[in-house]
C-alpha cells in the first residue's frame, strides 16, 4: 500500500518490548496510518532466530506496515533484506539509526551508525538496492554526541531513502533531554523527501503544534501511545477523552490478543501494559499494579482486569 504524504501521516513508533503485534493491532483500530515492527536485529534474522522471525508477523489489518531492522554489516543487511523480501504485506524496510541502548550501540548498530556516516549511507544503499518493497526509510537522531542532523538527513536522501523519521534528540540526550523541534524543521528544509517528526508528542495540541512548527509531513508517536492507544483518534478526529467503558473494552481486547499471540506467558508480559492503562485515574491503581505483578494465570488475571476496569474514574492515580 502506498503512503499518502499529501496530508499528515500518523505513525506508531517502534518501541522495543511494547509495539508487538497485539499492541499494534489495538492501535491500528484507532486510525494510525502506519505501524512498524519492533526493532529487529539483522544478525538474529540471518541466523534464523525463531523469536526474531516471530517479530516479523503482522496483523491482517496492518496495511501499510514497515519492518525496522538494525545492523551495519553490508552482507548481513543484504541477507536480511532478502528474507524480508519473501514476506508479503510489507510496505517499507526501515533502518534504525536511533536506538541509544548500549548493547545495540556497541555493535555499530542503532544510533552508533551516526558516528560513521559513510557506512550508514552504504547500509541505506544496500537496503534500497536489494529490497523489493515500496519504500526504504531511516529513523535517526540528531547526532551521536553533537548535532549534525542536516548532514545525516542529506546522506539519507542521497543514499536512496524515500522518507525519514527524525527523533529530536542526540544519542547523548537519550530520552530526557529537551526535544529540539527547530532542528527537525531544519532537516525538513534540507531535504526534499518527506520528514516525520518524533519526540515527546503526547497530545492533540502538541501534535498540531509540532506539525506547524517543523513543517514535517507527519508525526511519529511511541511512548505516549502506551496506555493510550486512542491518542491517534484524538489527534485525527478530535475524539474526546475515552470513557471508562471504552478503556475496559480496549484493555480486555489487548489482553486477549496477548494470550492468543504468546499463550500463557502473554499474561506476564502484559503486566507493564496494565501499569500504563491503570494510570487513567482509578481508585486503588497502586494496589492493582502490585496485584498483577504477582499473577501468572491468564484466567485469574483477566478476572482481576475486568473487576478493576469496571469502576468509574476518580481521576487520581
Amino acid at each position: 500500500m502506498k503512503l499518502d504524504f499529501t496530508k499528515p501521516l500518523y505513525v506508531l513508533a517502534p518501541l522495543a518490548g511494547f509495539t508487538d503485534l497485539p499492541f499494534r493491532s489495538v492501535v491500528k483500530k484507532f486510525g494510525v496510518d502506519l505501524t512498524i515492527s519492533e526493532m529487529i536485529s539483522s544478525n538474529a534474522l540471518v541466523h534464523n532466530s525463531k523469536k526474531t522471525f516471530r517479530m516479523l508477523e503482522k496483523s491482517p489489518i496492518e496495511d501499510p506496515y514497515a519492518i525496522q531492522i538494525a545492523g551495519s554489516d553490508l552482507d548481513v543487511i543484504k541477507r536480511a533484506v532478502e528474507i524480508i523480501n519473501a514476506i508479503d504485506g510489507i510496505t517499507t524496510i526501515d533502518l534504525n539509526c536511533g536506538c541509544p541502548a548500549p548493547k545495540v550501540v556497541n555493535n555499530l548498530q542503532g544510533s552508533s551508525l551516526l558516528t560513521d556516516l559513510p557506512q550508514m549511507g552504504k547500509v541505506i544503499e544496500t537496503i534500497k538496492k536489494y529490497s523489493n518493497k515500496e519504500y526504504t526509510s531511516v529513523k535517526f537522531r540528531l547526532g551521536f554526541n553533537e548535532k549534525n542532523h542536516k548532514e545525516i538527513a542529506h546522506i539519507c536522501q542521497e543514499s536512496g531513502a524515500d522518507y525519514i523519521a527524525v527523533h529530536g534528540r542526540t544519542r547523548a540526550g537519550r530520552y530526557k533531554a529537551a526535544v529540539d523541534y527547530d532542528a527537525i524543521g531544519e532537516v525538513k528544509e534540507t531535504v526534499s523527501i518527506p520528514v516525520i517528526a518524533n519526540g515527546d508528542i503526547d497530545s492533540p495540541a502538541k501534535a498540531k503544534w509540532v506539525l506547524e512548527h517543523t513543517g514535517a509531513d507527519g508525526i511519529m508517536i511511541g511512548r505516549a501511545a502506551v496506555g493510550k492507544p486512542w491518542i491517534f483518534k484524538q489527534i485525527k478526529e478530535g475524539m474526546e477523552e475515552p470513557t471508562s467503558e471504552l478503556i475496559k473494552e480496549v484493555v480486555l481486547e489487548h489482553f486477549d490478543q496477548m494470550i492468543k499471540h504468546y499463550d500463557k506467558y502473554g499474561a506476564i508480559i502484559f503486566r507493564k501494559n496494565l501499569h500504563s492503562y491503570s494510570k487513567a485515574g482509578y481508585q486503588g491503581a497502586s494496589a492493582f499494579r502490585n496485584d498483577v505483578n504477582r499473577i501468572e494465570d491468564p484466567e485469574e488475571m483477566r478476572a482481576v482486569i475486568e473487576a478493576f476496569f469496571s469502576q468509574p474514574f476518580l481521576h487520581e492515580v
